[in-house]
């Protein structure tokens, strides 16, 4: 009976655009957001920012009102968080600040975000491609967000950031085979078994040529 079902236009949209994705050339620079971390990668990686979540603002108002209580002229160490918001993570890229850059895959538009692993890769900035956005969001109390990036961490979890940071750069900063494959081309299953007999049918001719 779901055939039958006149579903609504945004999920009408939705399924035609992911059938359309998959149909169309997808040129290297916009197919490399589909490759993604693995599962395990991706559990270290959100347990690491999980630790420098932002505050709240309840939470913010609680630390300066002990700090102007404490009246102390000495300067706090500033906390560290992970910082999110494309110009913000961007400018960080680019005056060599941020340790690691983590990018959602399913940006939209994806133009916005499009130029940021290439801007990694020039000043060599370990980056990522995690699945959804709204995961990053968590790590900011916001519903969505596009990318965060780390700065600096603790002293008990820069092994665990220099090992992310080994293997991402491995995977998607060195990885030529990343930046140069296009994607999508990939036709439905009545083409794909149209083509099949077409080419079994222009076989089988080239076999008679051959034979007379």
């Amino acid at each position: 009976m779901t055939r039958f079902v006149k579903w609504p236009r945004y999920i009408r949209i939705q399924r035609q655009k992911a059938i359309l994705m998959k149909r169309l050339k997808v040129p290297p620079s916009i197919a490399q957001f589909n490759h993604t971390l693995e599962k395990n990668q991706c559990d270290q990686l959100f347990k690491l920012l999980a630790k420098y979540s932002t505050e709240t603002k309840a939470d913010k108002k609680v630390r300066l009102q002990k700090a102007a209580e404490a009246k102390d002229d000495k300067k706090t160490p500033k906390p560290l968080f992970v910082k999110f918001g494309l110009n913000h993570v961007t400018t960080l890229v680019e005056q060599n600040k941020a340790k690691v850059v983590v990018i959602a895959h399913d940006v939209d538009p994806i133009e916005t975000v499009v130029h940021l692993p290439a801007l990694c890769r020039a000043k060599d900035v370990p980056f990522c491609f995690v699945r959804g956005k709204a995961n990053l969001g968590k790590f900011c109390h916001m519903k969505n967000a596009t990318c965060v990036a780390l700065t600096d961490v603790h002293k008990e979890d820069i092994a665990d950031l220099q090992t992310l940071s080994k293997q991402f750069m491995e995977g998607y900063n060195k990885n030529e085979k990343l930046r140069r494959t296009w994607g999508g081309g990939v036709m439905g299953i009545k083409n794909q078994h149209m083509v099949a007999r077409r080419e079994k049918i222009r076989e089988i001719e080239l076999a008679k040529k051959a034979n007379m």
